[in-house]
């Protein structure tokens, strides 16, 4: 199989930019990613064509908009192979979509009751079940990881038990990059009658996602992981959970009937959906999906596989240079250190040779803390990475090593 990284490169405006005079080399994409023309076109012609409110209008411009937006909806829910569209819950993003079923959960938990997350979580993926826990006197369970940052599957399943009500954990690990057996993992919770929610920021972006084969209740992710807009995202859960879940915001559109006081609410997707929605958000996930489903995704799961393989034979080559997660499965990510540098140093020397990283505790100070160090550099890869630019960002690392020396 082959990629023309080229003509990919050519579609998104951003990577030609310079920076301090110097290529933008961009590897933090598992903080965002970079959107393609056919994503700018979409929210550009929905606001300079079609802007006008969702369901409620009896005019051209209202009906149009509703239709774009539904669309983008069914879109999302055929890339994941959602039973119905219904199942697809606009929100903010990842963050938003793990809140609704926490605050949900938390009026469902009793004390005693027992929820598990894993040591790889991402802070959006953690506080919550904290705090819903906290509410309903249950207990939070970790899934301890090994010393390379794999799962530690057996220890996985000794902490289930018919106390154990929901389990969370990542597709793929936003620090390290460990991708997670989850289709496993929901088999094992689901023999204790466990809810699952898998966390599928990082996971998204990489294709292949099939809700009905992984078995989950709930896979939830962000629209700016997967080359479309910030502010949108999505929770999917399955129908006849969603249909009962506790409500997360009361308000228009969301009701079925109200009088002063009391109401009842409407049906999925609306129930779970209050107020104006992100409407050019949606619309423009919805293109990020169609214009992503293009693409021949076997070939890019080939050329990332080759981006971080080349990456990793670099590392090990350098002196003095640590890479923080070497589980045999992962994906598109490389956390380092190097001897005796600060993270926040490497990546400002780096940033003057045009080169884009994440530095810090990646939102996942306990995970950190299990390593025992303050945070790492990452740098992560995406499709319209190049070898070329794996070099640059090498180039730039032996500069930062001479320097901080």
């Amino acid at each position: 199989m082959s990629l023309d990284v080229n003509a990919l490169r050519a579609q998104f405006p951003i990577l030609s930019k310079t920076v301090d005079g110097k290529p933008l080399v961009y590897l933090d994409n598992a903080a965002t990613t970079q959107k393609p023309q056919a994503v700018i076109d979409a929210i550009v012609d929905f606001y300079t064509g079609t802007n006008a409110n969702v369901h409620r209008g009896a005019h051209h411009l209202s009906d149009e908009a509703t239709r774009r937006y539904e669309n983008a909806r069914a879109s999302v829910a055929s890339f994941i192979n959602a039973g119905a569209r219904e199942e697809v819950i606009w929100t903010a993003g990842t963050t938003e979509a793990i809140n609704i079923v926490a605050n949900g959960l938390s009026q469902l938990l009793a004390e005693g009751d027992e929820v598990m997350a894993t040591e790889l979580e991402h802070h959006a993926n953690l506080v919550t079940w904290q705090q819903a826990c906290r509410k309903a006197g249950a207990t939070l369970n970790i899934v301890p990881i090994f010393d390379n940052g794999e799962l530690d599957i057996e220890a996985f399943e000794k902490l289930l038990s018919d106390k154990t009500k929901l389990v969370a954990f990542p597709h793929v690990s936003n620090a390290l990059g460990t991708v997670n057996p989850i289709k496993v993992l929901t088999e094992k919770a689901k023999r204790v009658g466990a809810w699952v929610l898998v966390d599928g920021a990082q996971g998204i972006a990489h294709g292949g996602v099939d809700v009905q084969d992984i078995g989950c209740d709930f896979y939830v992710f962000s629209g700016h992981k997967l080359f479309g807009p910030t502010g949108i995202g999505c929770l999917w859960g399955k129908k006849e959970i969603l249909e009962s879940w506790p409500v997360w915001q009361v308000g228009g559109e969301m009701i079925k009937d109200v009088s002063y006081h009391e109401a009842t609410w409407g049906a999925l997707p609306n129930r779970l959906e209050a107020g104006t929605p992100n409407i050019a958000g949606a619309i423009g996930m919805g293109a990020a999906v169609e214009w992503f489903k293009q693409l021949d995704i076997e070939a890019l799961h080939e050329h990332e596989t080759a981006l971080l393989n080349y990456a990793t034979e670099q590392a090990e080559a350098l002196d003095g240079m640590r890479i923080v997660g070497t589980a045999p499965n992962k994906i598109g990510v490389l956390s380092f250190l190097l001897d005796g540098a600060h993270p926040a140093d490497i990546g400002f020397i780096l940033d003057r040779q045009g080169v884009a990283i994440r530095t810090g505790d990646n939102c996942a100070q306990p995970l950190m803390k299990r390593f025992g160090i303050p945070g790492t550099a990452r740098a992560s890869f995406s499709i319209y990475n190049t070898l070329e630019e794996v070099d640059s960002l090498f180039a730039a690392l032996k500069k930062a090593k001479m320097m901080l020396a």
